[in-house]
């Protein structure tokens, strides 16, 4: 039988950049958030090859398309002695999560692929041993495999929960230009360190965690002085009464937390432009993340990450 499962989109609560790697990669230390905006992905059991069917144009639906990607590193690692590409699934995706936005859609999309393509071709694979699988995809995939609020450390794929966020309701701005995450951090490298914007414009709500008295993403600098817009978007949110507003990520999408739904739907309204995506969503905790998963976890070992 057919598997639907949704993959949810994040924020970068905060995003700090310590240094460069070894290995070249920024070593990074943020906190991810979901949201309730996802894509719907759809694994439908068929002899056959493999085959991917999108809804957006604009999205690759051959090797390039991290889900391809996820789905030939899953066969190759579970099944050693069948060579070739995967076989016999269909996988509809219904993209809802902009590409270059820094909401982790692709990522998203390549971790429920694991995940249920793990349940459709019957595989004893763990979180853990999935995880590491999707470390090899990008820095973002393990997190998308816990959901909630999580610290992530290294590239970004060292992932700690966290005790969830208070529901909050959220207002995302992605003007009509992406950000590749190349050229974040190409211009990060070159831009003077300081001057970082706190997300933060007032104290926390009450019953918000210490550390989010100190939220701000260090890349956003340096992406504002290339699209400016972005700042302009970010200053718009706080002056609608955002207790906090940032870049995701490494853009272009823009975040502003409510603490009331109906501000969040206003703001929505107001910001509203040809080109952009406004959409009003709110945080989804661990325990929802996992709720809305449970079709692919139910039954396997280790499937709750707490």
């Amino acid at each position: 039988m057919a598997l639907t499962l949704p993959a949810f989109a994040k924020i970068n609560l905060d995003l700090r950049v310590l240094g460069t790697r070894a290995d070249g990669n920024h070593d990074l230390k943020t906190i991810f958030q979901t949201l309730s905006l996802h894509d719907t992905i759809t694994f439908e059991p068929r002899r056959g090859p493999f085959e991917i069917v999108c809804d957006d144009p604009a999205v690759p639906v051959d090797r390039r398309n991290l889900v391809w990607k996820a789905a030939a590193l899953l066969w190759s690692v579970a099944r050693p002695r069948r060579r070739g590409a995967p076989r016999d699934v269909r996988i509809t995706l219904r993209k809802r999560i902009p590409a270059a936005s820094g909401l982790g859609g692709g990522s998203a999309d390549a971790a429920m692929a694991l995940l249920g393509l793990a349940r459709v071709w019957k595989l004893s694979l763990d979180l853990t041993s999935l995880s590491r699988l999707g470390a090899e995809l990008g820095a973002d995939v393990p997190f998308f495999l816990v959901g909630g609020t999580a610290l992530g450390l290294g590239r970004g794929d060292d992932i700690y929960p966290l005790a969830d966020l208070p529901k909050s309701w959220v207002v995302l701005v992605r003007p009509a230009f992406g950000v590749s995450t190349a050229d974040a951090y190409q211009w990060f490298d070159r831009e003077p360190r300081g001057g970082q914007r706190p997300a933060l414009r007032r104290p926390p709500p009450a019953g918000w965690p210490a550390w989010a008295a100190d939220l701000r993403n260090d890349l956003e600098p340096a992406v504002v002085r290339h699209h400016p817009a972005i700042g302009r978007i970010r200053q718009a949110l706080v002056d609608a009464g955002a207790a906090a507003a940032a870049m995701s990520g490494s853009g272009s999408a823009v975040f502003g937390l409510f603490e009331r739904a109906d501000a969040a739907r206003r703001t929505a309204a107001d910001l509203a432009r040809p080109g952009w995506l406004v959409v009003a969503a709110s945080t989804l905790s661990r325990s929802g993340y996992n709720r809305r998963l449970s079709p692919a976890l139910a039954g396997r070992p280790g499937s709750r990450i707490r």
